[in-house]
């Protein structure tokens, strides 16, 4: 019975070779890439927030956005 609760662990494992994984992760990456200006502007503009929050919520989301772009890169999933 412990090696059933391993193998199902195992089978439960992210898995990056997936299509389905890959696509979701390559989407995510660049909505939050180009996610983060537009997070500056609704921010600011249209929820009338300070300046200064929006400028670092906009710039955390577009670094978010690279570094998991960067992530996919070194792991080969996009070439």
């Amino acid at each position: 019975m412990g090696e059933e609760k391993r193998g199902m662990k195992e089978t439960r494992k992210f898995d990056l070779g997936s299509k389905f994984w890959r696509t979701l992760l390559i989407v995510l990456a660049a909505l939050l890439t180009f996610g983060g200006p537009y997070a500056v502007y609704v921010l600011n503009i249209i929820l009338e927030m300070d300046f200064a929050v929006s400028m670092v919520s906009g710039f955390a989301i577009f670094i978010l956005g690279l570094a998991l772009i960067w992530y996919l890169i070194r792991k080969k999933v996009i070439s």
